[in-house]
This record gives structure tokens, C-alpha cells and sequence, in this order.
């Protein structure tokens, strides 16, 4: 049997890939660009790509394939559909990263919201020291407590956020990208309400044909001028030129990325020629990466190896 990962770098050396090493005869790749995707899965039983894309011409190339597994929980780097016709599964690993997820969202809410930016700087710059007073209150927070927390889909991470909001005492709302409120624990508004209600809004939706685009520049204007968005699902959910211009604006008070449509950043990307970087904060995609959550990952991908062994 043998098993191909054509992007086994995107672990990282934090989790070991011993769990599915030993099911086969295992063949690893740091990363594969799209020539040699084909070249180098073609005689593989089983195929594992974190964000290497696998269309039809990809799935045709590899003749003896009996299983896809996804390095992550979201596929859409993949022909689900037409996997499906050939008779090839295509498995994920769903649940691992919820955690992880949660605790970066309110890392970057809390970093956002409190200035700690601004605080650390004051105090490593000197300014602190040659003020004079014990505090600084010229630079203001403020806190969570009664805001209202909006969610852009409540699935397992969204409701788990959801949990934490009201820990914080928030007013938790969402809109469902289904179209189902299936969540009776809050109330679920359009996503019009949603943003013009909401003074922190949190993406925690997948990218597919009804969240592609979702949220506007317009969209955007229907905001509090104090709120932020932090978003942890997908780039393409949010309109990236959009909000670097509303953000710039002073449309809403800031923003939270930890993922974009292209990755990496591209360097020419609208969120790097900002004149106002310093009302965002951006971080390299890792909100799925603990530890913990890769050790989850690698045993979810060799759990799902097993069952069609």
C-alpha cells in the first residue's frame, strides 16, 4: 500500500507522521507544485494534500488511487464531486483544530480590542518610564462585557466561540451561511442585521458558492464605526480590497485576519499598502496550528487510512 503526502511541510515538525508512516509504504513531498502532482502520485493507493489541489486531470493521473485524504477539515482544494463519480472516498479530519481556532479568535479580539499593541510599545519605547505616571489613559480599551458578538456561521468552532462570548458576557448573534438556523441557543439574523447590530463580528464559515464574496465594502458600511470583524474561516468570505478600504476609512475601527484568498500574502496584496496598518492585525494562517491540534491532525489522517484497510 503505498501512501503519498504531496505537502507534508504544512505539518510542520511539531506532530510526528510516524501514525501514518507506518500503515505503508510511505512517500513524502515538503510541497508539489502543479506539474508534478500527477508524476508524483501516479502509482500511489492512498493521497494525502493539505492545500495541493487535486481537479480532474489530477484524480485521472493516479490510476491505482483508493482514497483522498484531506490534511484539514475544509476541501475545497478538491473535485469532491468527481472523486465521487470514480468511486475514490474522500475523507477529512473534522473537529481537530477547534480548540486551537478558538483560543487564536479571542487572542486577536482581545490583542485588538485591549491595544496590547500600543501598551508593549509604550513601555519597550520608554515613553512609560519618562511619563511620569504610573498609568497611561490617554490610549483607550474597551471592554467585552455587553457587547454584541456577531458569529458568520455557527457550526462546531462558531458555537464553541459562542460558549467563550458569553463567558465574556456578550450578546451572541449569527447568521447562518446554510440557510438553516439550526442553532436554537441564540437568535440567528440576516446577515444585514448581523453586521449593523454586532460590535465584534467573527467569520468562522467555510469558502463555498454562498459565502464567497459574503461580506462588502456596503456591507462593511452597515457597521458601527467601533466595531471590528476577525475572521478565522476563509479569505474569499470577506472582500480583502473592501476592508483595507473601510478599514483605512475609518468605516469600522479595525479588523483581525488569519487567513486571505492567496496564500501567503501576496506582497503587493491591498491588505500590505494600508495607510492605517496599525487599526489591523494579521497572523500567518496558524489559527488551526497547535500542537495539540497537529498531533489531532496526523492521528485523524491515519484513522481514516485504516478504515478502508
Amino acid at each position: 500500500m503505498k501512501i503519498v503526502f504531496l505537502d507534508d511541510a504544512t505539518i510542520g515538525s511539531a506532530a510526528s507522521l510516524d501514525p501514518i508512516k507506518k500503515l505503508g509504504d510511505y512517500v513524502g513531498y515538503s510541497e508539489t507544485p502543479p506539474e508534478l502532482v500527477v508524476p508524483r502520485a501516479c502509482d500511489c493507493d492512498i493521497l494525502i494534500v493539505n492545500k495541493v489541489k487535486l481537479g480532474k486531470n489530477e484524480i485521472d493521473g493516479c490510476k491505482n488511487l483508493k482514497l483522498i485524504c484531506e490534511a484539514a477539515t475544509g476541501m475545497n482544494n478538491i473535485d469532491v464531486a468527481y472523486a465521487a463519480q470514480k468511486g475514490i472516498p474522500v475523507k477529512n479530519v473534522a473537529g481537530y483544530s477547534t480548540e486551537s481556532v478558538l483560543q487564536v479568535t479571542f487572542t486577536l479580539i482581545l490583542s485588538l480590542l485591549g491595544q496590547i499593541k500600543f501598551f508593549d510599545e509604550y513601555v519597550k519605547n520608554g515613553d512609560y518610564s519618562a511619563s511620569g505616571c504610573f498609568t497611561e489613559v490617554k490610549h483607550t480599551f474597551a471592554e467585552l462585557d455587553g457587547k454584541n458578538f456577531g458569529i458568520i456561521g455557527m457550526g462546531t468552532i462558531g458555537s464553541r466561540v459562542a460558549e467563550v462570548a458569553k463567558a465574556f458576557k456578550m450578546n451572541v448573534n449569527y447568521f447562518s451561511t446554510s440557510g438553516t438556523n439550526h442553532c436554537k441557543d441564540y437568535p440567528a439574523l440576516s446577515i444585514e442585521e448581523l453586521l449593523a447590530k454586532s460590535d465584534i463580528v467573527s467569520v468562522h464559515a467555510p469558502l463555498n458558492e454562498k459565502t464567497n464574496n459574503l461580506v462588502t465594502y456596503d456591507k462593511l458600511c452597515l457597521m458601527k464605526k467601533s466595531a471590528i470583524v476577525v475572521n478565522m474561516g476563509r479569505g474569499g468570505i470577506i472582500n480583502e480590497a473592501d476592508l483595507a478600504r473601510a478599514v483605512d476609512e475609518g468605516v469600522i475601527a479595525g479588523a483581525a485576519m488569519d487567513v486571505y484568498s492567496a496564500e501567503p500574502l501576496p506582497a503587493d496584496h491591498p491588505y500590505m499598502k494600508m495607510k492605517h496598518k496599525e487599526r489591523m492585525m494579521f497572523t500567518p494562517h496558524v489559527g488551526w496550528a497547535s500542537v495539540e491540534a497537529r498531533v489531532r491532525l496526523v492521528q485523524g489522517i491515519a484513522d481514516n487510512i485504516k478504515s478502508i484497510l
